[in-house]
């Protein structure tokens, strides 16, 4: 009777499968988490690239098919809910970094176009400690892109069921110009001492 070992496998397979289910499903929600914010990092980039590459002022038309073009990076996930604002920054002659506009995005549900909404910076706002030193040269504008996706797992049991904040950010100099304006701001000329 004790020498009977006809079940130990079956025994041994329930015992070893929901491990095997969890890592598994732990494993596909963690790799897509990761491709996830990988494209992130590519829409922070792409925004600052294409707001530095325009070479006269932008407008609402050009910075929301900027923000658009989000849509096809993030393919073949959702989009939805994504958050983006894009900012010009002057780094004075003391080395004093502010913004001089900025103007954010979202994207909904089911949206094929992003929506320009109100930027959480406001012209004048102080930003010189985020920026990295190397940045910092005086007398020169930075052009900064701001990412957050709120990224939901399809099952999860692994990962937070509410869903984890993914964002990024990218720094760019304007290439063409000194300065990309928008809306009349800065004001007049690029401001120099």
């Amino acid at each position: 009777m004790f020498a009977d070992r006809r079940g130990l496998a079956a025994t041994e397979f329930a015992f070893i499968m929901p491990v095997m289910l969890v890592m598994f499903f732990g494993t596909v929600e963690f790799s897509s988490g990761v491709a996830v914010d990988r494209k992130i990092t590519m829409v922070a980039r792409t925004l600052a690239d294409l707001t530095s590459q325009a070479s006269t002022a932008v407008t609402d038309s050009y910075l929301q098919n900027a923000f658009t073009a989000s849509i096809a990076i993030l393919t073949p996930y959702s989009a939805t809910p994504t958050n983006a604002q894009i900012s010009e920054i002057y780094i004075d002659s003391t080395k004093v970094a502010k913004v001089q506009w900025s103007r954010g995005a979202t994207i909904g549900s089911g949206a094929t176009q992003a929506t320009l909404a109100a930027s959480s910076r406001s012209p004048g706002d102080n930003v010189t400690s985020m920026i990295p030193s190397s940045l910092l040269v005086a007398q020169s504008y930075l052009i900064l892109s701001e990412v957050s996706y709120l990224y939901k797992p399809t099952v999860g049991y692994v990962m937070a069921k509410s869903g984890i904040t993914l964002s990024d950010f990218s720094y760019s100099r304007p290439r063409y110009v000194t300065c990309v304006t928008y809306n009349n701001l800065p004001a007049g000329n690029c401001p120099t001492p």
